[in-house]
């Protein structure tokens, strides 16, 4: 009999211990291949959903981004417009791809909640909108059929809202015109849920915002340089550019602070499976201390004790580490849908990804814990001394 099938029965002897053991390190090996997995697929997701927006430039009025966040989140004093004119003129350019103008609205409705509250209002060209948010798909319906026409769509969160279902008809906060519900989004997990969308040109006639806009999204011609164009937007008097690459650059910078994070809770799962196994095994190593002292008196040596040990630890969490695998990779899905519970406006896309490099590096680890967390019980074990074994109780 060998050191790999003496050291196999010794983890048989006490099942009930054994099973405890490897269920922890079970569990250790499970929120750290959740963790890793969630940090590679929301970093993934984010960068994806940000790529899709199809805008790699954003003009506005200058203020327009901080008023339009205290409008919504607070009340505020409006937002600020640019003239349609000056945005057509750099829709028209030879170095835009695509463009899509934009007019925001906030309007107070004392019909919503307890006290009131804010409805945002977007008004969209229906041929070139769509295009250049690929990511937005229909629960119901379609988007309106013109620029003029007294259709809207509403995004999810605003349809259930308002209880409205296609085919309804609803008189917008002051205004006392119809309009026809043509479409409702599906869920995206972005502020697109509560918005209420309008053709451009009606929009701009029912708040009496005509020749005016707010947003103009901008999409590039592969050849351009991005950097070049930006530097000749910021010569337009009162306009702001947003750049998509350095908002998402900041979003990023962001994420891998929180990575830190969920990283350093990774490393308290390693810690509680390496104590756990060193505590384990320690006490297996007490409860043989005349067993080992006897094998040692019929000639086994201390290295062959010191490896018998390892091997046990070794064993337990490798097992532990492939049982948490596994379940980690069953339950994935189970876990991104606690994860979009507490996080409802988490990105669009696989929250949690299990690569091949996860899996590997999660084993790898957890069984060096094993080795690490053995190391005190074996070199213990492997310098018992026969006599002493013998005279205890």
């Amino acid at each position: 009999m060998n050191i790999f099938q003496v050291s196999s029965k010794n983890l048989l002897r006490r099942k009930l211990r054994t099973f405890f053991t490897v269920f922890g390190i079970m569990l250790s090996t499970w929120v750290l291949v959740t963790l890793l997995g969630f940090n590679k697929g929301y970093e993934q997701s984010l960068s994806n959903s940000i790529d899709g927006m199809g805008f790699q430039i954003v003009l506005t009025a200058k203020g327009c981004p901080y008023e339009a966040a205290t409008l919504m989140l607070k009340g505020g004093t409006g937002l600020r417009y640019m003239p349609e004119d000056l945005v057509r003129d750099v829709a028209s350019r030879p170095e835009v791809l695509q463009a899509t103008a934009m007019l925001m609205h906030a309007e107070f409705d004392p019909n919503k909640g307890e006290n009131g509250g804010t409805t945002v209002f977007l008004g969209v060209d229906p041929k070139t909108y769509p295009s250049m948010k690929p990511y937005l798909q229909f629960k119901q319906g379609a988007w309106f059929a013109d620029d003029a026409k007294d259709e809207i769509v509403l995004g999810y969160e605003a349809a259930e809202l308002e209880q409205r279902e296609v085919g309804d008809l609803m008189i917008l906060p002051g205004s006392e015109v119809e309009y026809k519900v043509v479409g409702i989004l599906s869920r995206t997990g972005t502020q697109d849920d509560g918005m209420i969308y309008l053709p451009l040109t009606a929009t701009q006639k029912v708040f009496k915002k005509e020749g005016e806009l707010t947003m103009l999204g901008i999409r590039l011609k592969p050849s351009v340089d991005q950097n070049a164009f930006e530097e000749s937007l910021y010569q337009l008097p009162d306009v702001q550019v947003v750049s998509m690459a350095q908002v998402k650059n900041t979003i990023m910078s962001l994420v891998s602070s929180a990575k830190a994070i969920v990283m350093s809770i990774a490393f308290i799962a390693f810690l509680i499976a390496m104590f756990g196994v060193l505590n384990t095994v320690l006490m297996s190593v007490f409860e043989r201390f005349q067993e080992i002292g006897i094998l040692k008196s019929m000639g086994a040596l201390p290295k062959d004790i010191f490896k018998m040990i390892l091997i046990e630890t070794t064993l337990l969490c490798a097992i532990g580490g492939l049982f948490g695998i596994v379940i980690a990779y069953g339950f994935s899905g189970l876990s991104e849908a606690a994860i979009r519970y507490f996080l409802p406006f988490a990105p669009t896309g696989s929250l949690i990804i299990i690569d091949t490099f996860i899996v590997v590096f999660s084993f790898i680890s957890i069984t060096l814990i094993g080795l690490i967390g053995g190391i005190y019980p074996a070199w213990r074990a492997s310098h018992i001394r026969p006599l002493d074994s013998i005279r205890s109780e």
